[in-house]
């Protein structure tokens, strides 16, 4: 498009400088002062930047950043406060695990009355047991209860990235809409001034009437597209700070990040490394087949018999008697065959569960990349292209349309396509910051500092 500028202003509007020297007092009232400034292409070069997508929204002191957005939603966060006391609580088995077997302690007394005798001697029995576990049941439900520990472990760790991915996602949301009603507000304030420059225009005989109120319908979508920005962000504002774990959301509540995307430096191999050894999804499942196995040890283990040790010591009377005994269950039938087999095939079925874990991995990197790459490409077309050809073109045809060069309705084209190419660099930049959010998440790492 931007070798069509020089062939517009040429056909187009020179007639116009032509009109501009000919009746110089019918130049705008905004229109440059020196005779060398008064052509469309002069113009469009000192005109104002405007409205720039590029620049990052001004913030309230005090805003808060994405890392301190993070840390707070961290120490705040419920879900995320339930799950690492749901950590605490698989922690203390740990302790549960690696306790032993009880003794036991029995204390009988009793009176023996004989009739046809004067004694009556009292009769005491003391008995101590205590069960001892064979297999090394002990050691196994360590082993268990500490694989269970490091899946928990990776699972809270899970949930802290896909709810960072959710506050990043909606810290992008915010920003862009913050943006988005900042870029609105500065338009329509510069189009009312325009319409007010076509007010006095209409009363002094140089505008018709149907022209003028064209002109000033467009304020309509202008106050709506304000009217709709204030709403994304507020609905933004408040999703986040719920993320953070605020109860009540203030209107008043304000972040600070930059708008335009980063460049990331990692290629999509590297990424794919990152992700295999970094995802606590695919970690959890390693570690549930270190909890299988050690479950299918302990079924083992439990087939194994148990003795109890007894001592016994009894006094009746002025006698004394000690005794020993030993209890051996004798597992002929039951020799805990089933739970075997159980945690035998849950072993294997955790073994499957890590390659279904890891595919999503590789799948999740593949597409995140993609959606990275096509994001920036377009992104960077509207920082370094689009964006300044849409300025020029909406400066000339403003230009030309205040000096009687152009239609109303090329003005308004011009007008259309201005407000076009905002709105999807907006979305350009946003579906950018997406893809790296989505990159982040799916390889476990902070891909920007």
């Amino acid at each position: 498009m931007k070798p069509l500028l020089p062939i517009l202003i040429a056909t187009l509007f020179t007639p116009v400088a032509a009109m501009a020297q000919a009746a110089p007092a019918a130049a705008p009232l905004n229109a440059p002062a020196a005779q060398g400034q008064n052509t469309p292409a002069a113009y469009a070069a000192a005109a104002d930047l405007g409205p720039d997508p590029r620049r990052p929204p001004t913030s309230k002191p005090g805003a808060l950043t994405l890392r301190q957005v993070i840390d707070i939603a961290q120490a705040r966060n419920p879900a995320l406060l339930a799950a690492r006391q749901n950590l605490n609580a698989v922690r203390a088995q740990e302790l549960q695990a690696a306790v032993r077997a009880n003794p036991y302690f029995n204390l009988n007394a009793s009176n023996v009355t004989e009739p046809a005798s004067v004694n009556n001697p009292d009769s005491y029995v003391a008995q101590f047991s205590r069960l001892f576990e064979r297999g090394n049941k002990r050691e196994h439900r360590i082993d268990y209860a500490k694989a269970t520990t490091a899946q928990t472990q990776a699972q809270l760790e899970d949930t802290i990235r896909q709810t960072v991915l959710a506050i990043k996602t909606a810290f992008t949301h915010m920003l862009i809409a913050k943006d988005a009603q900042q870029l609105s507000a500065a338009t329509l304030k510069d189009f009312r001034h325009e319409v007010d420059i076509a007010y006095d225009r209409y009363k002094a005989g140089d505008l018709g009437k149907l022209d003028y109120e064209r002109l000033d319908l467009q304020l309509g979508n202008f106050e709506a597209d304000q009217s709709n920005d204030i709403v994304a962000l507020q609905q933004a504002s408040a999703q986040l700070q719920t993320l953070m774990g605020v109860a009540t959301p203030s209107p008043d509540f304000d972040i600070t990040g930059d708008v335009m995307p980063p460049v990331i430096a990692q290629t999509r191999d590297q990424l794919t490394q990152a992700a295999l050894a970094s995802r606590p999804d695919l970690a959890a499942a390693k570690a549930a087949v270190t909890a299988a196995d050690a479950n299918a040890k302990l079924a083992i283990a439990n087939g194994t018999a148990d003795p109890t040790l007894e001592a016994e010591y009894d006094r009746t009377g002025h006698e004394n008697s000690f005794g020993a005994y030993i209890n051996i269950p004798l597992r002929i039938f039951d020799k805990n065959q089933g739970n075997k087999e159980t945690a035998r095939f849950q072993a294997d079925a955790s073994r499957f569960t890590v390659l279904a874990a890891q595919n999503p991995v590789i799948s999740d990197v593949a597409q995140a990349w993609v959606g990275y790459t096509e994001a920036k490409r377009l992104a960077d077309r509207f920082t370094d292209h689009y964006l300044d050809e849409s300025k020029d073109v909406l400066s000339i045809a403003q230009f030309a349309f205040e000096h009687g060069g152009i239609a109303l309705i090329d003005y308004l084209d011009a007008l259309r396509d201005s407000r076009s190419s905002i709105s999807d660099a907006l979305n350009a930049y946003q579906n950018t910051w997406l893809a790296i959010h989505q990159l982040s998440a799916s390889t476990a790492t902070e891909l920007v500092p």
